[in-house]
């Protein structure tokens, strides 16, 4: 008899949901009202905005490399910090945040070097931003320094060439503010929902909302290998690329 009861209850429940959604959606189709098409609860999370949002993540202060280390072996990370900013050292390694992250809206700051005329292409101020360690956002000096579209400052690496070159002279800083979404994965390992990309370089959009085709590869074809949160990488290719004012903010 209780089991009866309770499923009896478990039905009128269903029931009395299933109507209440009913009326929810007529009301919504067919208002009679203003108020039936406002929505109060729940309220609307404050977050203060300002150089870094209050609800930020500050992945890079300034002052050390606490929340980084190095992506070979995960020893604490090599890169040199003065003056605010960190900067590659030849040699040291790639680097990622200790914190792994899905969605997320990332700021980052970047300069490239002063470096000779004779350096050209994908040979000056070269680095790279790696979401989830593995789809590139490439940084170079693209400012008077013709290279390969799809390889040059704002571009997905290898894949996806940026809208317009906003890259600021050698020695000056750049922003990139970048809305990342992650792929999704169906349960036999095949691309349920792409990543997505959109980058705002210096204040305009070279990306919008752009499909990531897969991984980052030099050679061959983009792959999608099945994966989790990943971090915030930034590459060692050789040039003394600088960094600043970096913050995340999970979505």
């Amino acid at each position: 008899m209780k089991k009866i009861t309770f499923i009896c209850t478990t039905i009128l429940a269903v029931g009395v949901f299933s109507l209440q959604a009913q009326d929810h959606r007529f009301i919504e189709e067919n208002p009679t009202k203003p108020d039936k098409t406002e929505f109060w609860d729940p309220e609307i999370r404050v977050v203060s905005p300002g150089k870094t949002p209050s609800d930020a993540i500050v992945l890079f202060d300034g002052k050390n490399l606490d929340n980084w280390e190095t992506v070979k072996d995960g020893s604490p990370a090599k890169w040199k910090v003065e003056d605010g900013a960190m900067t590659v050292v030849k040699g040291a390694g790639h680097i990622s945040t200790k914190q792994k992250f899905t969605n997320y809206q990332l700021h980052i700051e970047w300069r490239s070097p002063i470096e000779p005329e004779t350096l050209k292409s994908q040979g000056k101020g070269n680095s790279g931003i790696f979401m989830q360690g593995m789809y590139e956002v490439q940084v170079l000096n693209s400012y008077q320094n013709r290279s390969y579209r799809n390889g040059q400052a704002g571009s997905i690496y290898k894949q996806s060439a940026p809208l317009v070159n906003a890259t600021s002279p050698m020695g000056e800083w750049n922003t990139y503010d970048i809305i990342y979404t992650a792929p999704k994965f169906t349960i036999n390992g095949g691309i349920d929902t792409p990543a997505y990309v959109t980058v705002i370089h210096n204040g305009i959009v070279v990306q919008n909302h752009t499909k990531i085709q897969g991984t980052t590869e030099y050679i061959g074809q983009p792959k999608n290998p099945v994966h989790g949160p990943g971090p915030i990488s930034l590459q060692d290719h050789g040039n003394p690329v600088s960094f600043r004012n970096i913050w995340i903010r999970e979505m």
